[in-house]
């Protein structure tokens, strides 16, 4: 091995020769290149992005040769482009933990097979830098490395994802020179760097060079103070220099009009000041920015500048005054390809959608995101938590069996707290809350430091804490980890808020309440987005605004960390951990976010959007078209919003308008008149809709993007009940029995049920078949993400493989030639007693109609069902629906705010949503009538005494439950029907709470009642 200090066993070591933490900024020569915001126009800096040669060791031990020498021969290694992840250019192992680390836990030590990767570059330096001083920056680089330039160790840097420095002044040349890199997959930071992802390593953030003036401005820290109302802002510029220069500063506003210029002689350290009268506030809703220039020997600085204050005011969080709720979601950098190398198109893609979601806040999750996403953000508008990178929650189940067994969650275990109150490890924490604030300490968007996740909370997180309330003031600290739950260190006077992870709404409610809670709540993680969820926005919502002390919170998370990959039959699909043998491993609970890895929305998020939106409408007197516009904006009010309407009987538009100027400043409601008519005569349910969109383009969507709706039922019919058609003289049925078959026939239909099975066997009209198999009842949905705590308890009850046993099967006709065959039987499973008991009457009605009313009992030990319906197998052409109900997409009882009523139309597989792990999907709740017929319009038409849910697929719920992969879905060529008189929701509670009772299929006794009529829809 190479003849190294081994630093990545050292926790008081974390630096060595690395110049100290600084604001993000690159040196320009005018203001035109700086404005630009192009780094590559700037003559001082010189990227090292690029192709390096490369050569991968499976251990540090195999690094023998002297590969940092200026003329060491590396033609026969390989290539990487620099930035990226190893490992998504096939080296070493790509693996997905979530809590576990992935290395023996004893810290400080890391094992003695430490993979390394060895980089060379060769670069050619300007003779216009002859007189300037060099210096690199690693604005990324995991774990640890060690850099030499022309075979001289020019340093030593951990801390994966904050910038390291170096001066290289002492070791270049004019003309060619080579730095080389050794990279460490593990030190003793790894034990820091224990978040929920996936384990890169490599130089996967930007390398490049700066030229300096020998004396020039090292450090800036603008900070703004608003006084007199608001109505006046003062400008601090903190600097500090590497020897006495005059430095110039020059504000302009937000469209270019110079409103300030100083200047003075600063001699390593000063200040400058400037004054502003009525500034322009910056809020995410209005992300109003001045420029600040600064003028030093041949550079230029540009900053900017956001007039804002942040504060904690008896208790409750406030921007500029004002109490503001954050909506937010927490965020990665992940990208399907890349790994965590992110392309800036990929951020500004990320923060559109995010706008056009109506979030505004981003929890850097769980580190500090490039410096330029910051600057994007504070450009379009976003509240950023900026989060240390730290996250050692792997000590809490890495001491014995007994911790696993306690199953308490971390707040049982002692060791979680183990390297916060070492006070061995103090430097190391602090150090990364160090890099953080100084790197980011400019940034308006940064409302709130936080400092790290769950790395429990000691000693050490206090100093981290007290010394960033010491360094900036302005801004409130955070850290989930002191929650009392976790029996940390009680002192928690240097965090200003308290943090809770998937608290539920009973438990935020009671905070708020408690005349004991003095600080504001935030959920800087609630309502785990994980599959087919989340089901609880609503409810979170509803009472965040209920309550002052309520900040809002960040839902987990932004997007799925899928690996993109195809088959040998080249059909993508996204891999997840245990996917690349990869151990230990967590599976799929990497992919647990609102969009897809390809930024594809997933029905959560609109959700979302609609729950969070900054817009209420509620009816006052709808008979009259008056309505109420609550503006939920903080500061913006509703100028920039018009309105559209529409009257629709079932799903057919009768009347439209649109409406603007309403005069609802922010926080408050008004009032607005529709001159639409509600009493026209017309049969059926009236829906009225309203659509609030943006009145002009913006720089995050295009004119006419929907900020929510509203809808309103005008007539709504109730609960109806199932009766047959009326009499006909030319309709007749007919029964006969034949060894144990029912059959009934009459003018354009024949059935037949069997009585041994207590199910229809066959159901046709005009000889075209109407099912495939006898129905059958069905308890069991492909399980969700967010049922995987239940699964095991259903799989015990038998809830998948529940087979029927019929008691007793009799038949009967009434003089109105009506058939009614009675059906006592059972559900359940070998080994356990009957799950369900019940009664079904079927009725055969002159005009091929099937009614059947079913009455059930559930046993009490089981808490409550997934489902329970009826499930027909179709004929293959029987995969067209349509239906009266919510759509157009996928919804549940606790997830089916961003689906609208109306009529609606889709192929079986465009019912369906995508889910990386195949689950439950694509039912529809709330439905009035569906009808699933071949292209031709011949099928069956559906309809039930109350509202119901359905879904049509082409798969059975146990093709969804044993794939692990979408690939590995096997399409059926018949048509699955599920008719389910209820569905339980799907809450959030792969991490979270238990499903609410409200949303629980919990019935013990019930009663449900379905229609099914033949139809040829082209003539009915």
């Amino acid at each position: 091995m190479l003849n190294l200090e081994k630093y990545w066993e050292n926790p008081e070591v974390v630096e060595v020769n690395r110049e100290l933490p600084r604001a993000y900024y690159i040196p320009y020569s005018s203001r035109e290149e700086a404005a630009s915001l192009k780094r590559g126009r700037s003559p001082y800096y010189q990227t090292l992005n690029g192709e390096w040669k490369f050569q991968y060791h499976h251990s540090v031990e195999q690094v023998e040769e002297r590969f940092y020498e200026a003329e060491y021969p590396a033609e026969g290694w390989d290539s990487l482009l620099v930035p990226s992840c190893w490992q998504t250019h096939g080296y070493d192992q790509m693996h997905y933990s979530n809590v576990n680390y992935t290395i023996p836990c004893d810290p400080p030590f890391v094992p003695d097979d430490n993979p390394a990767g060895l980089y060379i570059r060769d670069f050619q330096v300007s003779k216009a830098w002859q007189d300037k001083e060099g210096y690199v920056v690693f604005e990324g680089v995991n774990a640890c490395f060690y850099v030499w330039v022309n075979g001289q160790l020019v340093g030593y840097s951990q801390g994966s994802r904050v910038p390291a420095e170096f001066c290289l002044t002492p070791y270049l040349v004019p003309g060619r020179n080579r730095m080389a890199v050794m990279v460490l997959k593990y030190c003793d930071g790894t034990y820091l760097e224990d978040q929920d992802l996936w384990r890169y390593s490599g130089i996967f953030r930007d390398v490049y060079l700066l030229a300096r003036d020998r004396n020039h401005v090292r450090d800036v820290f603008v900070q703004t103070t608003l006084q007199a109302d608001d109505q006046e802002a003062l400008l601090d510029i903190r600097l500090e220099t590497t020897g006495a220069a005059e430095v110039s500063a020059v504000l302009s506003s937000s469209d270019g009009l110079e409103l300030a210029v100083v200047q003075d002689f600063i001699d390593s350290s000063g200040a400058l000041a400037m004054k502003v009268e009525n500034p322009m506030l910056w809020s995410a809703e209005s992300p109003v920015l001045y420029e600040l220039l600064l003028y030093c020997g041949d550079e230029v600085l540009r900053f900017t500048v956001g007039f804002r204050r942040v504060e904690i005011s008896e208790g409750v969080f406030q921007i500029n005054g004002v109490p503001v709720k954050l909506k937010g979601v927490n965020r990665h950098d992940s990208h399907p390809k890349l790994g965590q190398t992110i392309p800036l198109q990929h951020m500004i893609e990320d923060l559109k959608l995010m706008k056009q979601h109506n979030v505004n806040t981003i929890r850097a999750s769980h580190y500090p995101n490039d410096p330029r996403f910051l600057e994007l953000c504070s450009q379009y508008g976003f509240y950023v938590i900026d989060e240390a990178d730290l996250e050692c929650h792997g000590l809490a189940i890495a001491d014995n069996w007994r911790n696993m067994e306690k199953g308490e969650g971390m707040q049982s275990y002692d060791d979680f707290h183990q390297l916060s109150n070492d006070t061995a490890w103090e430097h190391a924490f602090v150090d990364r809350a160090k890099r953080m604030v100084e790197r980011d300490k400019n940034q308006p968007c940064v409302v709130i430091w936080s400092m790290g996740n769950e790395s429990g909370y000691g000693v050490n997180h206090i100093a981290m804490a007290q010394w960033t309330r010491q360094r900036d003031p302005s801004r409130p600290v955070h850290y989930e980890g002191a929650a009392p739950q976790y029996r940390g260190n009680p002192d928690t006077e240097a965090l200003d808020m308290e943090s809770r992870m998937y608290a539920s709404v009973s438990q935020i409610e009671a905070y708020a309440k408690d005349a004991g809670s003095k600080k504001p709540l935030f959920l800087c993680e609630y309502s785990h987005a994980m599959g087919n969820g989340p089901g609880d926005l609503m409810d979170y919502w509803n009472v965040i605004y209920a309550y002052k002390e309520l900040m809002g919170g960040c839902v987990w998370e932004w997007c799925d960390h899928g690996i993109e990959r195809r088959t040998e039959q080249g059909e993508r699909y996204y891999a997840y951990g245990g996917d690349f043998g990869d151990k230990p491993n967590d599976g799929n609970f990497c992919i647990d976010g609102l969009v897809s890895p390809d930024r594809k929305p997933h029905k959560g998020l609109l959700e979302l959007k609609q729950i969070i939106a900054p817009v209420r409408i509620e009816a006052v007197k709808l008979q009259e078209g008056r309505l109420r516009i609550h503006n939920l904006y903080d500061f913006n009010d509703l100028s920039h919003l018009i309105f559209y309407w529409k009257l629709e009987c079932e799903g057919e538009v009768i009347q439209q308008g649109q409406f603007q100027h309403v005069p609802a400043p922010p926080h408050a409601h008004a009032e607005v008149k529709l001159e639409v008519d509600f009493n026209a005569a017309i049969p059926g349910e009236l829906v009225l809709t309203i659509s609030c969109c943006l009145k002009e383009q913006s720089g995050w969507a295009e004119r006419g993007h929907e900020i929510m709706f509203s809808q309103f039922i005008v007539k709504p019919e109730g609960t109806r009940s199932l009766q047959p058609a009326g009499d006909s003289p030319w309709r007749m049925l007919t029964a006969t029995e034949q060894r144990g078959m029912l059959s009934l026939e009459g003018l354009d239909f024949r059935h037949v049920f069997d009585l041994k099975k207590g199910m229809p066997a066959e159901l046709s009209k005009h000889g075209v078949k109407l099912i495939q198999e006898p129905p059958s009842f069905n308890m069991w949905r492909a399980p969700i993400d967010n049922d995987m705590n239940l699964t095991r308890r259903w799989a015990y009850e038998g809830l998948e493989h529940a087979g029927m046993k019929v008691y007793a099967c009799g038949w009967s006709q009434s003089p109105e030639q009506e058939v009614r065959v009675q059906v006592k039987f059972s559900l359940g499973v070998y080994t356990r007693k009957p799950i369900v008991r019940g009664e079904a009457e079927w009725r055969f009605t002159p005009d091929g109609g099937v009614l059947v009313k079913v009455t059930a009992q559930v046993k009490e030990e089981i808490d409550f069902l997934p489902r329970f319906g009826l499930q027909l197998v179709l004929p293959e052409s029987l995969d067209q629906v349509e239906y009266y109900g919510y759509g157009p997409h996928e919804s549940y009882i606790d997830k089916r705010y961003s689906v609208r009523k109306g009529k609606y139309r889709h192929t079986a597989d465009e019912m369906a949503e995508t889910y990386i792990m195949p689950q439950e999907t694509g039912s529809r709740w709330g439905t009035e009538w569906a009808r699933i017929t071949n292209e031709l319009g011949m099928g069956l038409r559906c309809e039930a005494g109350q509202p119901f849910s359905f879904n049509v697929s082409h798969f059975l719920p146990s093709d969804l439950t044993r794939a692990n992969h979408t690939h590995e879905l096997q399409k059926r060529k018949e048509t699955i029907l599920q008719l389910d008189y209820k569905m339980s929701g799907v809450g959030s509670h792969a991490c979270g709470p238990m499903l609410a009772e409200e949303y629980q299929m919990n019935e013990k006794q019930f009663t449900f009642e379905f229609h099914l009529l033949p139809v040829f829809a082209e003539d009915e």
